[in-house]
């Protein structure tokens, strides 16, 4: 489906709250599309708001047939094309009355809005041209964020960074191709208007800014959604009393007994504004009971899936020897780990130096000493430190696989240049890699590609 007949059928006006639902202090509600000054006016009763200016606040009441008061209310109006769906949008801000705001919803769909569909406001705003694609996943990424990095990512590709970039790269790809196009229209005459050697040059370029994007989508899904942190070791050597710790809170059951921890518990916390995602694990040993073998097999699996581990000794039961045969199954598992050295007031001077080569970190998860060095390890472990979320920087699957399919279509453009091949086979090529760039941005979109986008969004955004 084009853009253009996706845009025909969004003629008519929606009506959502756009605030979380629940009762509140404040909601506002609001409609968009060319009836949305029509009908809040049919129901206001203070001024002619077709007569109001854009960008103006106006106090009255909203009223059922009959003239009955639903509430009194603030309007704020958006006068197309000055909005963000470049439609007229109209906000109402009642009270948060969850019969309130129902009633006025129905009565604006009785007066012929429809209720909006997840994440189409946004939509809007995508097709009449307010945003580009990317910009308009940047929005959802911007309500999810939970911290400064995030939410600063976020920010910057909703207000185009990651775009322009994208743009320069397409209007330079455009030129070749409109230059190796032009050949085509002359091809019994055999003349070469795209300089082979400058398209090669240009393409060397270009997959060098796609690597540094592709390869940036690993920090920027750490900062968008956080870094998974397993925290490992034998039963009863102080992980739970950690996770409390970490958390200032007492999230996990400690206890003496060996194997308490069953399952997996999950939290996270804020470090210097980067989340990192705390996982404590059942204890890691060979035991007969059932259900904690289980849990010690997903530890197992958790530790796969983590970005970086935590193993925890107790020095005092476990023997060092034991320690080194686990750090070094750790160490095959090619993920970034911190040996932690628990309750460090009962080490020896022996053992102080047998852990040593391991570079461990000797805390006291009781007394929660040594907590901060650990936040201060983790912080370089995951190396954000020298990241600036000034950056562009890919925080979207979807965009990663746009960028290496493009990558792989100038692969073939780099071939064709190298072992010469016609000029619409080198056309086909760059086509297919502005192809994949546009599906980014938008320029290239189905209904299915929009559909599973928006659907993700809340209502009223």
């Amino acid at each position: 489906m084009s853009l253009e007949s996706l845009q025909a059928e969004n003629t008519d006006t929606i009506v959502a709250l756009a605030t979380p639902s629940g009762s509140g202090a404040i909601a506002v509600i609001r409609l968009s599309g060319p009836n949305a000054l029509t009908i809040v006016n049919s129901v206001f009763k203070g001024k002619d708001l077709r007569q109001q200016a854009s960008h103006t606040i106006h106090f009255g009441t909203i009223r059922d047939e009959g003239d009955k008061i639903i509430d009194e209310v603030l309007v704020s109006l958006f006068i197309a094309p000055h909005s963000y769906t470049k439609e007229h949008v109209v906000e109402i801000s009642t009270h948060g009355s969850k019969y309130i705001i129902e009633s006025i919803i129905k009565l604006f769909i009785r007066k012929g809005a429809r209720a909006a569909k997840a994440g189409e406001f946004t939509l809007r705003a995508f097709l009449n041209g307010s945003m580009d694609l990317s910009q308009a996943e940047a929005v959802a990424d911007v309500i999810a964020s939970n911290s400064a990095a995030s939410h600063q990512v976020a920010m910057q590709q909703m207000r185009g960074g990651f775009s322009n970039e994208l743009k320069q790269l397409r209007e330079q790809l455009i030129h070749f191709a409109s230059m190796i196009e032009l050949e085509l229209d002359f091809s019994e005459e055999d003349v070469e208007f795209a300089n082979r050697l400058q398209l090669r040059d240009l393409v060397l370029q270009i997959n060098k800014v796609l690597h540094r994007l592709i390869v940036s989508f690993e920090q920027g899904n750490v900062l968008k959604n956080g870094v998974p942190v397993v925290i490992a070791g034998k039963p009863n050597v102080g992980k739970s009393t950690l996770l409390n710790a970490l958390l200032n809170e007492e999230r996990a059951i400690v206890s003496e007994i060996a194997g308490t921890t069953r399952d997996t518990i999950e939290d996270e916390i804020n470090i210097q504004g980067i989340t990192f995602r705390f996982i404590d694990t059942a204890g890691i040993r060979d035991t007969f009971d059932i259900i904690e073998a289980k849990g010690v097999e997903r530890t197992r699996q958790k530790m796969l899936q983590a970005r970086l581990i935590i193993y925890m000794v107790d020095p005092v039961q476990d023997a060092f020897d034991e320690v080194a045969i686990q750090v070094a199954d750790i160490i095959t598992l090619q993920i970034p780990f911190v040996l932690l050295i628990n309750k460090k007031d009962l080490l020896t001077a022996t053992q102080l130096e047998q852990y040593q080569p391991f570079n461990p970190i000797f805390i006291s998860a009781k007394n929660e000493e040594g907590v901060e060095e650990l936040k201060e390890e983790l912080l370089n472990q995951v190396s954000l430190k020298d990241i600036s979320v000034d950056d562009v920087l890919v925080t979207n699957i979807r965009h990663v696989e746009a960028l290496q399919n493009t990558q792989a279509s100038l692969d073939k453009v780099l071939n064709g240049i190298d072992n010469p091949i016609t000029s619409d086979f080198l056309a086909l090529d760059i086509r297919q890699a502005l192809h994949h760039l546009g599906t980014i941005t938008g320029q290239v979109s189905t209904d299915d590609l929009l559909d599973n986008i928006f659907s993700k969004f809340c209502i009223g955004k």
